[in-house]
């Protein structure tokens, strides 16, 4: 991306810059819905095209903020907060598979009474999306899957995914959200990444409650993205993205679940793993189908 806001700003403030625009131009909302409230934020206005945006595991609905304003030109943009992040209601379940999280996507998509949706889902938001999306195909008009989170729910990942669990809830307990933020945030972005768009990631990350992430971290070791990929999704306009920098799922892994769904696949030059942070513009251009 051509590094534009939040993380592109140059003043010594932009931080604060980017909170005070998060404010006015993509406020948080509430909505109760038959599973439980979800909070989310919106911008741009309906008539065209909806966009709905899902975070991944150490994030939240603020940080799409610039991919956000990019789509909100084209359309209506909705982020939620996954289930027990920011002020939404967390799942019922310890241990939730990914099809409690879709159910409760529908149950906000119900509520706000939309329909043919573009469905875009980054890290463990694209496990989510994928779970959505093999439900109920024929309500989206296009798919997404930004550095898709493949999971560890398979036998050949289980005793893998047992150390991640392990290593995950060990360093909650250690460092707390706090101390989680500023060790692990560095990682999800790129060297050339601004000072603002590090300091972005790590205050979304800041932002996670230990519950919701917890629930989450169960998710991502208990399930994989393996188990959505049905043969009707081919036919879905789709496509995968990676940033060509990213470290966390790397570019290889994103072309393998690219192929697993029979999706294109496109790297998003000059990202880390929070490519839409990153590279707001061009992670846009993609999910309109523009690229």
């Amino acid at each position: 991306m051509p590094n534009d806001a939040p993380g592109s700003r140059a003043e010594p403030d932009g931080l604060q810059a980017a909170l005070a625009e998060l404010a006015t131009r993509f406020p948080e909302r509430t909505i109760a819905t038959e599973g439980g409230t979800v909070s989310y934020r919106e911008a741009g206005a309906a008539g065209g095209p909806t966009f709905l945006l899902l975070h991944g595991i150490g994030s939240g609905a603020a940080s799409w903020l610039d991919c956000a304003l990019e789509l909100a030109r084209h359309g209506r943009v909705i982020a939620w907060n996954a289930p027990g992040y920011g002020r939404s209601a967390a799942l019922a379940s310890a241990q939730p598979g990914a099809g409690a999280y879709a159910l409760r996507l529908r149950q906000l998509v119900q509520a706000l009474e939309l329909d043919g949706v573009t469905l875009a889902g980054h890290s463990l938001g694209a496990m989510m999306a994928a779970a959505y999306a093999a439900g109920h195909p024929a309500r989206l008009q296009r798919l997404v899957l930004l550095s898709p989170a493949r999971g560890y729910g398979l036998p050949a990942r289980l005793a893998q995914g047992a150390g991640v669990l392990r290593d995950r809830l060990s360093t909650l307990g250690e460092l707390g959200i706090p101390g989680m933020a500023t060790q692990r945030s560095a990682r999800l972005l790129s060297p050339g990444a601004t000072a603002t768009q590090r300091d972005w990631v790590r205050w979304n990350m800041a932002q996670l409650h230990p519950g919701g992430y917890t629930q989450a971290v169960h998710l991502l070791c208990g399930d994989a993205i393996e188990n959505y990929a049905q043969p009707a999704l081919a036919a879905l306009p789709a496509a995968v993205l990676c940033g060509s920098e990213d470290t966390v799922t790397t570019p290889e892994d994103s072309r393998a679940v690219a192929g697993l769904f029979g999706f294109p696949y496109a790297p998003v030059a000059g990202a880390g793993h929070a490519c839409y942070v990153e590279q707001p513009a061009a992670v846009a251009r993609a999910i309109l189908g523009s690229r």
